[in-house]
């Protein structure tokens, strides 16, 4: 179980994360690329680089059987997916193990398991884990319907086999669901390869709330608190931060308590997530649990001092955790904004081109793989960068982040930098009153959209 020689099966920046986290534990590194990645950064800064495919590019990137052969040809004895790709596939957890190597994860049981929301609700729910009311397992286009009604509208259709925002529709009546279903499996099973949908009563002045977790083979169980993802767009996360102004230290408990209850029912090793809807009262949901590095880990990193990545490498070695519950401390505020090479007026349509300028802004942790002369193409996801800001108060991560927006050096793409210096200085965000549904209410026409920045910055 024991490793000196880690493959990091992803790209970009978490690859570079993967890299400097196991560098800091005296590990070699090995980087994949495919060719359009030929002269990217994680490839330089890892100790070797395998080459595992052409284009199309993302394709290269989820080929196990190439990923395998990187293995061999490197003396890799462990694998570490990042997030993205194949991060939450199980096979690909089943073919590393078979194969002699340790995947930085669970097993691929519990992979399996977590990564297909209707048998992930059935198993926490004989857990004693809320979750949202709903029903999954059913294919009859007049058995769903019959079930919205009985669940009362508005409801959401979701992918069962996987997240982001993809396979997801909101109906309001019958007719509304009609048409959703059709749009709704056709788009999952583009994405995830399954058309199976679920059922969820749409909760829609909720809060996004996840709680971090950290779990060893010796049956370690911690919770790291929450992080509040709630503004977002299309489903997708925009902001994160901790702690989450709608939750004190009560719900942090009760919150806790059922995410490590969760882990152990599931017998989970490793970093995951569990994500949750907050409604207006507090009354909290279980929504679905990623097996996985999350993109916003940082902010919980930022809070208590832990090096996430370096604990899911020490927990793959068979290390026990070093820490108890009651040794978890969170200190101050942290928040993350998430770059994007998107165009918000436009409805945030993904952008491409090159970059031309990147200057790094300085007094923030910023995670990214950006350089000059870096093309932005339209293989992978839109986010070029994340920003990471710590305070004393919430009020001193806003600043902090605002002064980045406005004053970093990103030339070449259009990104989101001004829309999210702007969301984050809208008085309802600086009150902590955002919830999932807050962009679809706002007039991108308005003052406050299209004023600068500063003007209203806390």
């Amino acid at each position: 179980m024991r490793f000196d020689t880690l493959l990091v099966a992803n790209r970009g920046e978490i690859a570079l994360r993967v890299i400097r986290a196991a560098r800091g534990l005296g590990l070699r590194t090995v980087a994949v690329y495919s060719d359009a990645d030929a002269e990217s950064r994680h490839v330089r800064e890892a100790d070797l680089a395998v080459h595992i495919g052409a284009a199309p590019a993302q394709a290269s990137y989820r080929n196990v059987e190439a990923i395998l052969r990187a293995c061999a040809r490197s003396g890799a004895q462990a694998v570490h997916p990042g997030y993205g790709f194949l991060s939450e596939n199980a096979e690909f957890a089943r073919a590393v193990a078979d194969a002699g190597l340790t995947f930085v994860g669970p097993s691929a049981e519990v992979i399996a398991l977590m990564s297909n929301k209707a048998r992930a609700k059935e198993a926490l729910q004989r857990a004693d884990v809320p979750t949202v009311p709903g029903a999954q397992g059913i294919s009859d286009d007049r058995e769903l319907s019959a079930r919205a009604r009985a669940i009362g509208y508005p409801v959401l259709l979701k992918a069962a086999a996987g997240g982001g925002g993809r396979g997801m529709r909101l109906a309001h009546d019958d007719e509304a669901l009609a048409q959703a279903l059709p749009l709704a499996r056709s788009e999952a099973l583009g994405a995830f390869g399954s058309d199976e949908l679920i059922l969820e009563k749409a909760i829609l002045a909720a809060r996004h709330v996840e709680i971090q977790v950290l779990c060893d083979e010796h049956g370690n169980v911690l919770h790291l608190g929450e992080r509040d993802c709630s503004l977002q767009r299309r489903y997708q996360k925009l902001v994160e931060e901790s702690p989450s102004p709608a939750v004190g230290p009560e719900l942090r408990e009760r919150m806790g308590a059922v995410a490590r209850r969760a882990c152990q029912a599931i017998g989970y090793v490793g970093v995951g997530t569990l994500e949750f809807l907050v409604d207006e009262a507090g009354d909290f949901y279980f929504m679905e649990m990623n097996t996985r590095l999350q993109v916003e880990h940082g902010v919980t990193e930022l809070l208590t001092g832990l090096d996430l990545v370096q604990w899911q490498l020490r927990v793959a070695q068979g290390e026990p955790l070093a820490l108890r519950q009651e040794d978890v401390q969170r200190h101050g505020h942290a928040m993350e904004l998430r770059i994007c090479a998107e165009d918000p007026v436009a409805g945030f349509v993904p952008q491409v081109g090159s970059v031309l300028r990147w200057v790094e802004p300085a007094g923030l942790r910023v995670d990214t793989a950006l350089e000059d002369g870096l093309e932005i193409t339209p293989h992978y996801d839109s986010m070029l960068a994340k920003y990471l800001a710590w305070g004393e108060t919430r009020e001193e991560c806003i600043r902090k982040l605002t002064r980045a927006c406005e004053g970093g050096s990103l030339l070449g793409v259009r990104t989101n930098l001004h829309f999210l210096a702007r969301a984050i200085n809208h008085p309802d965000f600086i009150e902590g009153g955002v919830t999932t549904n807050f962009l679809a209410g706002q007039d991108m026409a308005s003052d406050h959209w299209r004023a600068e920045p500063s003007e209203h910055a806390v």
